[in-house]
């Protein structure tokens, strides 16, 4: 009899055909969901019967007391080699393999820099008002050449967006709790004294830190507070690093310009959320990593981790 496989959170209906899913087909029937399920009852109905999972990043949470009820679950694969929102230890302890896909950081670098000039031309607005037949030329954009760039986290993406900064001409500057003045030297930024004096200095600060108890609300009333009235404030990393009320707070005062905004506390964001219907934010749905390059790579790889699984020897295991 085959063994049953779960694919969740296919928002795009893309995950049967984007990659060659018949070196498992003989042994594993395939099984794609396209909506969200955002309660825990209802996921354990749904995927009971289910040998396999495949989550996608950290749409889905699951946490030990899913696993306990989830006895017939022996191999949970997730996109990305990180996803906070598995209970790893849970999963060890009732005998879940977990594994995990490797991809490229280019895609949430490049939506960043989407955001940024989203934001810093009116993009939205501008298209808008042309579509509705509107006023022709209604804003004034912000200048990149000769502004200051401040990105919080030098690793891989935080690298790719500040030397994409470095060719617009930009001054940028950079801080973490480890970066060194050699790692900041061989991207070629500057290494700021402070968090503090990174967020006074900067038109545009783009957050890419991993999600850990010493960054969760990294950003709060205090650090918003210091930035320029017309600064930006971009976080496609992960949304409780910065304090979700005092952005909310900062941007309905007008105490910065705005935000470009790819994560969010709950996800999907609930429909009547303030972020939604805020003017001075340009926000997207948690795309950064949606890019047919990034999805290609790691379906192939789970078809690869659910293969290796099958052969007794487990690949890009994570417990």
């Amino acid at each position: 009899m085959k063994l049953r496989c779960a694919v969740l959170d296919d928002y795009q209906q893309v995950a049967a055909s984007i990659t060659d899913w018949t070196p498992v087909t003989d042994k594993v029937d395939i099984t794609t969901f396209h909506h969200h399920i955002d309660n825990e009852d209802a996921l354990v109905d749904t995927i009971q019967d289910f040998d396999i999972v495949v989550a996608m990043r950290e749409r889905t949470p699951f946490s030990a007391s899913i696993f306990r009820r989830l006895p017939k679950l022996q191999l949970l694969v997730t996109t990305g080699m990180r996803n906070a929102a598995i209970d790893i230890a849970g999963a060890s302890a009732h005998n879940v393999t977990v594994c995990g896909t490797e991809g490229s950081s280019f895609a949430t670098g490049e939506l960043t820099w989407a955001l940024i000039l989203g934001l810093a031309r009116h993009i939205v607005e501008e298209n808008q008002t042309l579509r509705s037949g509107g006023r022709w030329q209604s804003t004034v954009g912000t200048d990149l050449h000769g502004r200051t760039l401040g990105v919080l986290g030098l690793g891989r993406i935080g690298s790719q967006v500040a030397r994409i900064g470095l060719a617009f001409g930009m001054r940028v500057g950079a801080w973490s709790q480890n970066l060194t003045a050699e790692r900041a030297k061989e991207v070629g930024v500057e290494l700021m004294p402070s968090k503090e004096a990174l967020l006074e200095s900067s038109d545009f600060v783009s957050i890419h830190l991993v999600l850990s108890d010493r960054t969760r609300g990294l950003i709060g009333q205090r650090e918003l507070s210091l930035m320029k009235p017309s600064a930006y404030l971009i976080n496609t990393s992960r949304a409780p690093i910065v304090d979700q009320s005092a952005l909310i707070e900062s941007l309905e005062h007008g105490r910065i310009a705005g935000a470009g905004l790819d994560v969010f506390e709950v996800e999907p964001l609930p429909p009547d959320h303030r972020l939604r219907t805020l003017p001075n934010i340009l926000a997207t749905p948690h795309i950064g990593y949606v890019s047919e390059d990034t999805y290609r790579a790691w379906f192939r790889q789970v078809v690869e981790d659910i293969a290796a699984f099958l052969a007794g020897s487990p690949v890009r295991r994570l417990n």
